[in-house]
């Protein structure tokens, strides 16, 4: 199995529109650009990690990391990650943190398009960057942030359940095992990641659950190690959350 350490990159100096492949477990190593930045895997699962937490992309959704925001990239499963820069002073989705974005057909093909980085600075790769910051004026956002907590207990709780998302403990038995009462938590979830407890574990379970399809982990499976009673409790979940099945998320680049 190749070393995940080796597999680590380091951004390419002042390149910001590029096509790259990771492999299994590959990354781009913390870095951060002077201008805004769409990054989309046409293959694979592309998970963004900054201070403030993880956001995680499957092939019909992007990334949107504004300009000097700190992150790194790491792949599950073989990915192919398209990265578009987009000038700084031109925010078309007037965010200031990271997000995951809605990428229907044709965004897709625009950013896909775009990302070749002998089209920047030219005509054409003017008049495609016109038409696909249109269109992500256009892109609903997805709820697909994992926040990182502050507050120790907080913490202590979240990285339970990260190693074992499987766990299916209450808030109650959790904090039992921190050291922390189950209001005290319930209040920490609410004023630091703006979620319930069921919600935020909920994400936690569709982001495990992304990169274990990446790797092409059996549906069934997937939804045992990720803690559902069943894999059609999970279908309906993931169905919920992507508007299509686990089986049928993939897009080949």
């Amino acid at each position: 199995m190749q070393n995940i350490r080796q597999s680590l990159v380091e951004p390419p100096t002042g390149l910001t529109t590029i096509t790259r492949h990771l492999p299994a477990g590959g990354g781009v190593t913390a870095h951060r650009h002077d201008v805004h930045q769409i990054v989309y895997a046409g293959r694979g699962v592309l998970s963004v990690t900054t201070d403030a937490g993880s956001w995680v992309a499957p092939a019909t959704r992007a990334l949107w990391i504004p300009a000097g925001t700190l992150h790194r990239h790491r792949a599950h499963g073989q990915t192919v990650l398209h990265a578009v820069g987009v000038p700084a002073d031109t925010n078309p989705l007037g965010l200031d943190r990271p997000a995951v974005l809605a990428v229907g057909p044709l965004l897709r093909e625009l950013i896909i398009a775009y990302s070749r980085p002998e089209l920047v600075d030219t005509d054409e790769g003017s008049r495609i960057l016109a038409v696909l910051l249109d269109q992500l004026r256009h892109s609903p956002q997805q709820a697909l942030h994992l926040p990182t907590g502050r507050d120790p207990r907080l913490v202590a709780v979240c990285e339970l359940l990260v190693a074992d998302p499987a766990d299916r403990r209450t808030l109650a038995a959790l904090g039992a095992g921190v050291g922390a009462g189950e209001r005290t938590l319930t209040r920490l979830f609410a004023a630091e990641f703006g979620m319930t407890f069921p919600q935020w574990r909920t994400q936690l379970r569709l982001h495990h659950a992304l990169r274990l399809l990446a790797e092409d982990v059996p549906v069934t499976v997937v939804a045992h190690r990720c803690g559902w009673s069943s894999a059609s409790a999970f279908i309906d979940v993931f169905r919920r959350a992507f508007g299509h099945t686990p089986g049928a998320h993939r897009t080949p680049d």
